[in-house]
């Protein structure tokens, strides 16, 4: 029998300068239903420390904070969107943490969708969603007038890329600004050329809170609008390192 859940979500907070101009929060995955509470040595926690590492690298001399969304449990559970409910909570704790500073939201298949899900609240300017579950008929009017960034494994056997990018074309026709980029070979565990997917996300996330340049065909794509299907499938560039001073 699984545990109760934790009773309120909460922020880790992984760089946390005590000032901050900006913040990236991280969501990691989970699975379909579960009402235990993820432990800290949950691979799908685990699987998202080398991105907190990462923007904790290159966020330097920058300030923005970064932080992870410790949640109640980890499952969606279908109406319920534990996950979604949790990053609600946890934007509401960096606002209180921070101020109405920007957000970026990083997440990662249920993650991703808990992210897309929250990027309604006022502090949310973006989202990176990794191999998100992006189901058909998921709400989009949230997004409207946000930034979205996906990425996505052509060979991803636990999220359709095919559907997400569907979906992602509906969140640009409700007002979203989207790229999307796509890995030749990428499963969904993000462990072939997982350097790639970890320059690719800090650069998108930096980008987004406009403290680096995006990558130009990611600024590209997010100027397409309507029903224009291109951008949404850029091949991630190899061996992408470093981010601008």
């Amino acid at each position: 029998m699984e545990q109760s859940a934790a009773p309120v979500a909460r922020v880790r907070w992984r760089g946390a300068p005590e000032r901050a101009e900006a913040v990236v929060l991280v969501l990691h995955g989970g699975r379909v239903d579960g009402t235990a509470p993820p432990g800290r040595r949950d691979p799908a926690r685990l699987r998202m420390l080398p991105f907190v590492s990462a923007l904790v690298r290159a966020g330097h001399g920058r300030e923005p904070a970064v932080g992870e969304v410790v949640y109640r449990c980890r499952g969606w559970n279908g109406p319920r969107t534990d996950a979604a409910r949790d990053a609600a909570t946890a934007l509401d704790q960096t606002v209180a943490a921070y101020g109405r500073v920007p957000v970026v939201l990083l997440g990662h298949s249920m993650g991703g969708r808990a992210a897309l899900r929250a990027a309604g609240h006022p502090s949310v300017v973006g989202v990176v969603a990794l191999a998100p579950w992006w189901p058909t008929g998921e709400p989009c009017e949230q997004l409207a007038d946000r930034r979205v960034a996906l990425v996505h494994g052509d060979t991803d056997r636990v999220t359709d890329p095919v559907q997400a990018r569907q979906v992602a074309l509906r969140a640009r026709e409700a007002g979203a600004a989207v790229c999307g980029y796509s890995v030749p070979g990428g499963r969904h565990a993000m462990l072939r050329r997982a350097g790639d997917w970890h320059d690719t996300a800090t650069r998108l996330a930096l980008g987004l809170l406009g403290l680096v340049p995006l990558p130009p065909e990611a600024e590209a794509a997010l100027e397409l609008a309507g029903s224009d299907p291109r951008g949404l499938e850029l091949p991630l560039p190899r061996g992408r390192r470093g981010l601008p001073g």
